[in-house]
């Protein structure tokens, strides 16, 4: 008896998970910032000082207002969590680098109080944060919020607005070399396609996202284009002209990814992404914006829960 007792405790009790997987927000927080930073520095590199002066003020001014608003709901403060940087870095890839100040700080501020934390914190919206700021700043400031107006001083086009305007053939003089170098007018990193997509591989090669929702929503892109621009040759732009456009990459692998506003079983992810690229065709194409992908991930992001009914039948179901 005395042996036994000086073993110790031969059963522990806790509260589950038994198992943890060894990631934390923090950790996420730090790899999504990691995976952005080719898009950062093309930025930097297309739009200069401008553009660091953006993805600055934004990233600042999101978190001092999750601080704000943590010490107004007397929650504990968490700047260090890193998930307000990322919402603040993430928004101002979709700002052209021109934003004035203040509309950076609007926006940022609005991404996080009406995005996040009015739904109770990270992890609970059901729309994503980054989306929400963008779209109230899109409403409410189009003419500062579209890169053909802001970026005047700039040699480079913007493929979308051509092909939206002028029709396909209008386009045939941008190569995927460029588009995928960013040599294009465009939000600040959204535009970044080929920095974007390297940073995208990287997450969903260390399990940050789903690569499901990511790899389905740019083959959604590919499909309903490549329908399209085979119904009506010569009508209608490639497929991967459109993948390699406007924010695609960005929506695919950063925006509709998100977790709290995400599907989380395969089947699910697979109809969820699908669904979202086929909306980015159908807006750019029949809507009245030339670049439709955030608009399109707002929209599946509302239909989630629908999404999440497509449930596996549980082991022994029998079919009556």
């Amino acid at each position: 008896m005395n042996e036994i007792k000086n073993q110790g405790p031969m059963l522990s009790m806790s509260a589950p998970p038994f198992w943890h997987c060894g990631r934390t927000l923090r950790r996420n927080s730090l790899l999504i910032i990691l995976a952005l930073l080719p898009a950062a520095v093309s930025a930097a590199w297309h739009w200069g000082i401008p553009a660091v002066r953006v993805m600055a003020l934004s990233s600042v001014s999101a978190v001092l207002a999750e601080m704000l608003c943590q010490k107004l709901m007397q929650r504990n403060v968490s700047p260090e969590d890193g998930t307000a940087a990322v919402t603040g870095l993430v928004f101002a890839m979709l700002l052209p680098a021109a934003a004035p100040w203040w509309m950076v700080v609007l926006g940022a501020c609005i991404a996080i109080a009406l995005g996040k934390m009015v739904f109770g914190g990270h992890g609970a919206n059901p729309v994503s944060a980054v989306l929400v700021g963008w779209a109230l700043l899109s409403v409410s400031f189009p003419d500062l919020m579209d890169p053909n107006s802001m970026l005047l001083s700039t040699d480079y086009a913007d493929p979308l607005f051509r092909l939206k305007y002028y029709g396909a053939k209008s386009v045939e003089g941008f190569s995927y070399a460029d588009l995928l170098l960013g040599n294009q007018i465009g939000a600040l990193g959204a535009s970044q396609s080929g920095a974007l997509l390297i940073g995208g591989f990287f997450l969903a090669a260390t399990g940050v996202i789903h690569w499901e929702i990511a790899v389905s929503f740019l083959l959604g892109i590919i499909l309903s284009a490549g329908a399209l621009d085979i119904l009506l040759p010569g009508e209608y732009a490639s497929p991967f002209f459109h993948v390699f456009t406007g924010s695609s990459v960005l929506c695919a692998f950063w925006l509709a990814t998100e977790s709290s506003c995400s599907p989380d079983r395969p089947a699910a992810m697979i109809l969820y992404g699908l669904a979202g690229g086929i909306l980015t065709i159908i807006i750019r194409v029949f809507g009245m914006y030339s670049d439709g992908a955030p608009f399109a991930v707002m929209l599946i992001n509302l239909l989630t829960p629908y999404f999440n009914l497509i449930a596996p039948k549980p082991f022994g179901h029998v079919r009556k």
